[in-house]
């Protein structure tokens, strides 16, 4: 069941990298300021839309990340993705639009965006009166090499993303052999979440560690929880039922507690990746991202976690 559903995502994917080619003509237009800018219409969600070929001033409400890689500097964007750990730097210069989900159109307005991209499809009707609005919903797009391929066609940087995902393709492949060469094949990892009074535990595609252990290390969770956790994604448990979702490995997410924490904890320091010093603990602000920037920063940084287990 599982094999077949992600079969058919793999087809929808493909399905709108070809509606993004076949309707990728460009044409002439003029805008209000009476220049000439060259246009192409693409397939979204909510129909086919025109877009700037080369578009100068994007608003993006999520996929900050991937413009940066692709060399597309942004002009505004949530308040909260802009204290992202990993692009700090990068976006520096960057306008707050305001909360993620919630954003000011006064203040993108003001931007005067020629493109706007979300992931969020209930602001499409607000948004789409600004500017060219593309929506593409979180967890559409399953892995850094759909994402990129997406947007390189989307945005005219096919070569860019090539280039950047063959380099990508080097570092993960060569971490997965330095992690492959000290822990054993069959060795399960968990992905966990403290949440303070609950537990989660996530899939390859929800963030917390998911897509750099199980995306690009191609590590598995433990088999008696796999289909339900990759086909759900996430998943809220009680401490009763730990045991059955600790794999040997346990990538942990925790603001409040550190790994002798859970060692003095009665139930925590009775599952065996506690007691073999197989916890791994990080914040939030280390973890939550799941954009291709930060997977690879987090592959090395588990990685390097890993293989001094040696």
């Amino acid at each position: 069941m599982l094999l077949l559903k992600r079969k058919i995502i793999a087809s929808l994917f493909l399905g709108l990298l070809l509606l993004l080619t076949a309707c990728g003509n460009t044409t002439t237009t003029t805008n209000e300021e009476g220049e000439s800018i060259s246009t192409k219409k693409v397939q979204t969600i909510n129909g086919e839309i025109e877009i700037p070929v080369n578009p100068k001033r994007i608003v993006a409400e999520e996929y900050i990340a991937t413009l940066i890689v692709l060399n597309v500097q942004p002009i505004g964007a949530p308040g909260l993705t802009l204290e992202n750990y990993y692009l700090k730097d990068a976006l520096k210069g960057v306008t707050s639009i305001g909360t993620y989900g919630k954003p000011s159109t006064e203040k993108i307005i003001g931007l005067k965006p020629d493109l706007i991209i979300t992931g969020n499809g209930d602001n499409y009707e607000a948004l789409s009166k600004i500017a060219p609005t593309v929506v593409i919903p979180y967890g559409k797009l399953k892995s850094a090499h759909e994402e990129l391929t997406y947007f390189g066609q989307l945005l005219g940087k096919e070569q860019e993303a090539k280039d950047w995902l063959a380099q990508y393709d080097q570092k993960i492949a060569d971490a997965k052999a330095q992690v492959d060469a000290i822990i054993p094949v069959d060795a399960s990892f968990s992905i966990i979440e403290d949440a303070g009074k609950s537990w989660y535990v996530y899939g390859d595609n929800f963030g917390r560690g998911g897509q750099p252990v199980y995306q690009a290390l191609g590590r598995k969770p433990p088999a008696k929880i796999a289909d339900e956790i990759m086909e759900k994604q996430w998943a809220e448990i009680s401490e009763e039922v730990l045991a059955d979702y600790a794999g040997d490995y346990i990538i942990l997410t925790s603001d409040e507690r550190t790994v002798e924490d859970f060692k003095k904890d009665p139930i925590w320091g009775s599952l065996p990746a506690v007691k073999n010093d197989n916890l791994y603990v990080w914040p939030e602000e280390r973890s939550w991202y799941y954009d291709p920037t930060a997977v690879l920063a987090q592959v090395e940084e588990l990685t390097n976690w890993l293989t001094s287990k040696k």
